[in-house]
């Protein structure tokens, strides 16, 4: 079902096995490390905690009656503390985008991730309920995959590729995908044709501008994932 089997020599780059006659790779893709760095490590977030942090000391050294020297020390020392903190989310980052692989083929979605323990996830067409579009403004995206019927996914061994805040029901995500307008198109048509159904196209939803909300499109011929 959905649940990580243990990883051994891949015959296909990507995938724990050899594909069953009839199936079919239809597309296969990573995650951006940069998007993972921004929208699930939040530096953005962090290199402001720590300006605010630096602003903060070096005001309090002043008012405190320490030199500009010292204001300017402390305030170096936070810089440097949040620089080295930016940079280990950066390489965590990378980390993980260089040791995932998003799959689509013609009857599931595989996800294979792990940095030290690689692992991977199988979720046919058949337990997947409904699925989502989210495209930024720079064309990477997420596509959130919501299950039905008892299968169930754990949030903890699928992290960080899984929906955030979805704790009791998690779905699984291919996240900070490139260009996941096309992912997306792939994944509702090879559903559709899965299902028995006409394939529609998934156009491409985009925020007009960088820091708008991103906005979410249903993807088509299966019922719309819930509003973040």
């Amino acid at each position: 079902m959905c649940d990580p089997d243990k990883m051994k020599p891949e015959p296909i780059p990507g995938l724990p096995d050899d594909l069953p006659e009839g199936e079919r790779v239809l597309w296969q893709g990573a995650p951006d490390w940069k998007s993972l760095a921004v929208h699930v490590f939040h530096i953005r977030f962090v290199a402001l905690y720590f300006a605010v942090l630096m602003t903060w000391e070096a005001s309090a050294t002043l008012s405190g009656g320490g030199g500009a020297g010292l204001a300017a020390s402390t305030a170096s020392l936070q810089a440097l503390t949040g620089a080295a903190a930016i940079a280990l989310l950066c390489l965590f980052a990378w980390l993980i985008a260089r040791s995932t692989v998003y799959t689509i083929t013609s009857g599931r979605v595989v996800i294979r991730a792990g940095v030290a323990l690689p692992k991977a996830v199988n979720i046919p067409f058949a337990i997947i309920g409904s699925a989502a579009l989210n495209v930024r403004a720079s064309g990477h995206g997420d596509i959130p995959l919501q299950l039905s019927g008892p299968d169930r996914a754990a949030y903890l061994s699928l992290w960080p590729h899984v929906r955030p805040w979805r704790l009791n029901n998690a779905q699984p995500m291919l996240r900070g995908v490139p260009d996941a307008a096309k992912a997306a198109e792939v994944l509702g048509a090879a559903l559709a044709e899965k299902a028995g159904q006409s394939p529609v196209r998934v156009a491409r939803t985009a925020s007009a501008r960088p820091a708008a909300r991103p906005r979410r499109q249903p993807m088509p011929d299966r019922a719309a994932a819930a509003n973040s």
